[in-house]
């Protein structure tokens, strides 16, 4: 979702693959796959690098390179206890 400005000043958060088109007259109006047209402060430029920014990160996270902290292998293989266990005899 991506953060935009009505013109009431009210904050809105847009879902980027429902944008259909988006045109810069003096004000921002953006166009939804479902019809409805949303007047916003923002120029079209913001809200492009905006949905850019969104779709970048899906990317980033979905990628293999981008892989979970807590599946790493590395530190389970080098985990050693910190306290040592007596021996009784």
């Amino acid at each position: 979702m991506i953060r935009l400005t009505r013109m009431d000043g009210s904050e809105v958060y847009l879902n980027p693959d429902l944008i259909e088109s988006i045109e810069e007259t003096p004000d921002t109006h953006i166009t939804l796959s479902n019809g409805k047209t949303y007047l916003f402060l923002e120029p079209a430029s913001v809200a492009i690098e905006r949905i850019v920014g969104y779709k970048a990160r899906i990317l980033q996270r979905s990628s293999p390179l981008h892989e979970k902290k807590y599946l790493r292998r590395s530190r389970g293989e080098k985990f050693r206890p910190s306290c040592k266990l007596q021996q009784k005899i």
